[in-house]
């Protein structure tokens, strides 16, 4: 397990000291972020021909799914963030701030390359010095829960002899402000406004968050299922998500189904296992998904849009799963043949002093 793994998402912990229940819930959350860049950037854009009832059930699902997906990604990043965010200034500042934003602006120079060629793919991309210079400092690109990693480890550094309710409670009315159009949120900085409560809620309710999904029984899943299915209908028929301080409710409830859920799949070995090998290498997947799959568009899309209606039927029930599935093969595949400098610091910047003295006390004589 190579340090970029180990410090995707904000945990310097060894593997075995990891948290299966977190790693499988991490696992799902960047799962349904591919499956929801599929539905909504490919398969919601081909020209289906047939019937649409199976393509509005897809649409509905991961619509359903919104409250859940970032919120929970943000949530378990908080959790193992615990320790990082008592170290040092720093250390904070080059093992998370600088990493975080370091990759994100890598990682933006090679987007906005790739989606150059494919102009008509449904995301945001630079198409000029000025957008660019926008999306690394200001608006953050589809790249942005890098972004938001960077400025919530400063955010929860600086605030950690506040007391928590009032940090979480600011960070609340920022999510809820946001949530409502009350401030303006053009391309992606609504996500930034609305997660910082999550990453911190992570943070500062460990323990709780321990005991739920230890506690995870399929009574408390249903129990939890049920106000959250509520909650969705009362959005969904009162078009609600711009109520002040609902949309965050919603996703509180989403995270705590998540964390049940995640503690009852660890029951299931090969399931859990599967799923939190995923979730340990979320990383390559979350960076280089778009544009794989922005190339796959425009691949498929022609041929698609042309098919037969018996390859239109089958397509639009299996696409999306199986297109999901393929893009995160690919992407892991792709990962172990890239250089490493893409996904970590280089020159070991990113190690914390008491990783690289972990290190030298475990590693054998001949390599010291």
């Amino acid at each position: 397990m190579s340090m970029a793994d180990a410090t995707a998402e904000g945990t310097e912990m060894p593997e075995r000291n990891r948290v299966a229940w977190a790693d499988v819930a991490k696992g799902v959350c960047i799962l349904l972020v591919v499956l929801w860049h599929v539905l909504m950037k490919h398969y919601l854009q081909i020209d289906w021909h047939i019937g649409g009832q199976v393509k509005g059930a897809w649409g509905t699902f991961g619509e359903q799914l919104l409250p859940l997906r970032m919120p929970l990604f943000f949530a378990v990043s908080g959790f193992f963030a615990v320790r990082a965010v008592q170290r040092t200034w720093p250390e904070v500042l080059r093992a998370k701030v600088a990493k975080f934003y370091y990759l994100y602006a890598v990682w933006l120079i090679i987007h906005t390359a790739i989606l150059a060629f494919v102009p008509d793919f449904g995301t945001e991309s630079a198409d000029g010095p000025l957008k660019f210079v926008a999306q690394l400092f200001i608006t953050p690109s589809n790249l942005w829960y890098l972004y938001a990693l960077a400025l919530y480890f400063l955010i929860a550094r600086a605030t950690r002899r506040v007391p928590p309710w009032i940090v979480l409670g600011l960070a609340f009315l920022l999510s809820a402000t946001a949530s409502a159009g009350l401030v303006p949120v053009p391309g992606d900085r609504a996500g930034v406004y609305q997660n910082l409560v999550f990453f911190l809620a992570g943070i500062y309710g460990k323990t709780l968050i321990e005991q739920l999904a230890a506690q995870a029984s399929w009574l408390r899943l249903v129990m939890i299922a049920a106000p959250y299915a509520v909650l969705l209908a009362v959005v969904a028929l009162f078009d609600a998500k711009t109520w002040f301080g609902l949309w965050p409710l919603v996703s509180g409830v989403a995270i705590l189904l998540g964390v049940t859920a995640a503690g009852l799949v660890t029951r299931w070995e090969r399931l859990s296992n599967g799923l939190a090998s995923i979730g340990r290498r979320t990383l390559p997947i979350y960076v280089i998904h778009m544009p794989v799959l922005a190339l796959i568009h425009e691949a498929l899309l022609k041929p698609l849009s042309s098919a037969s209606p018996t390859i239109q039927l089958v397509t639009q029930i299996v696409e999306p799963v199986v297109l999901t599935a393929f893009v995160a093969w690919l992407c892991l595949l792709l990962y172990k043949y890239l250089p490493k400098a893409l996904f970590e610091l280089p020159f070991g910047l990113g190690v914390s002093r008491s990783a690289q003295a972990a290190h030298r006390r475990t590693a054998p004589a001949s390599t010291r």
